[in-house]
């Protein structure tokens, strides 16, 4: 045998085991590198199959959108009478009448009134749309209770009495008046001179009751066109009954409610159709649900009759000039939050604050709080009111002696 065989060499044959086993390594060092680097590209491909699903769906999105506009708008119209389940008459918008096909996809019920969208050249009906509402009526929802209790109002206990037995007991306790056999009263009449109380005792209704709340002021249903007014009046008592139990509040009520006369003009024309449509959504053919009316005017005098008789308007409640009682228990909750002096005496101030009103007692209250703001003070004075007294009341006596004013309490 040949002795220069490295096979028979053990130093050639260590130098090729560790050949081997370091050619190994680097295989399994480059199979596990080739390893990453595939699950590297999967996961980028996984990333780049989900962007390719995404902006498909985008792009059919935008396809869909684009035909959708594409299409042709179609025609507002009203059904008239459904003559079968797959023809109806509908009235267009542009006046005529036609009897017309029903897509199959239409899910809603079709009754006459309903308002529908009509293809432009088959005018077939394509969908149902929803009942028109002007925004006008929809803000005239109070969202937010006002932050007015009856506790805050003064002097007027009795109206306050009969305004709860009218408006809330028939919400909250029906089975009274059913058991004693009688109709909740539907609605009632507030009136009295300007500043006495009327719209806060509304305003406490509307936060002591959970029914849905409605204000408007009468001068809004006054419109230019002719039917806008008695059509927001409708629209208006058609929301309450849907969102009944509902209160209704209209404040100044003589905008809409005067009387009607002979010799009017063109407007004042407009103005009545508006109370007729008011007078019928009152007392119409259609009951009125849990809907109450509560309406305030300065001006009953001016008012019409068709306005005052039962059934429309069940109780009138006259809110009266405060007496000296009355006009005390204002000033009290008034300035119950007041920083007042010891010597501030309320009897004394409602002695000088004869023939006011609620209102002027508020403004007297807040005037004189304003004296002690100018001065840079931090309590009022009897001065304070005295002199508040003068500035905005007419009727004020505090120039004579002391003495003589309290002489009125």
């Amino acid at each position: 045998m040949d002795s220069g065989n490295g096979m028979n060499d053990p130093q050639g044959g260590a130098d090729f085991s560790r050949y081997i086993l370091d050619r190994m390594r680097q295989l399994e060092e480059r199979n596990l590198a080739l390893r990453e680097q595939k699950d590297r590209v999967e996961g980028e491909k996984r990333v780049i199959e989900n962007q390719k699903l995404k902006f498909e769906r985008e792009a059919r999105k935008l396809r869909s959108e684009l035909e959708r506009l594409r299409v042709g708008p179609m025609i507002v119209g009203t059904v008239l009478e459904v003559l079968d389940e797959s023809r109806v008459i509908v009235k267009s918008s542009t006046g005529p009448r036609f009897v017309v096909n029903l897509s199959q996809f239409i899910e809603e019920e079709i009754k006459p009134g309903v308002q529908v969208g009509l293809n432009q050249q088959s005018f077939a009906v394509m969908c149902v749309l929803p009942s028109s509402r002007d925004p006008a009526v929809f803000g005239m929802e109070v969202e937010e209770a006002p932050n007015v209790e009856f506790s805050q109002i003064g002097g007027l206990d009795i109206q306050i009495a009969e305004i709860r037995e009218i408006v809330e007991l028939p919400l909250k306790r029906p089975d009274l008046f059913q058991a004693v056999g009688i109709e909740p009263p539907k609605g009632v009449l507030l009136h009295g001179p300007p500043g006495t109380g009327k719209t806060i005792l509304a305003k406490a209704v509307a936060n002591s009751t959970e029914a849905t709340f409605l204000r408007v002021v009468g001068s809004e249903l006054v419109q230019k066109y002719i039917g806008e007014g008695a059509r927001l009046v409708r629209e208006l008592f058609e929301m309450a009954k849907m969102e009944s139990p509902t209160i209704i509040f209209i404040d100044e009520l003589d905008a809409i409610g005067a009387r009607r006369l002979d010799g009017a003009t063109s407007g004042d024309r407009e103005v009545q159709r508006t109370l007729m449509q008011l007078l019928a959504e009152m007392d119409g053919f259609d009951p009125r649900g849990e809907v109450k009316l509560i309406a305030a005017t300065n001006r009953l005098d001016m008012l019409d009759p068709a306005l005052l008789r039962p059934g429309r308007f069940d109780r009138v409640i006259e809110i009266p000039m405060p007496n000296r009682e009355a006009r005390e228990s204002i000033l009290k909750i008034h300035i119950s939050g007041m920083n007042l002096d010891d010597g501030v005496d309320p009897k004394v101030i409602v002695g000088i604050t004869e023939g006011s009103s609620g209102a002027d007692l508020k403004a007297l209250a807040t005037e004189a709080g304003m004296f002690a703001i100018r001065e840079e003070r931090t309590i009022v004075y009897q001065s304070d009111f005295e002199n508040a007294a003068v500035k905005i009341l007419p009727k004020a006596r505090v120039s004579e002696p002391a003495e003589l004013v309290r002489q009125y309490v």
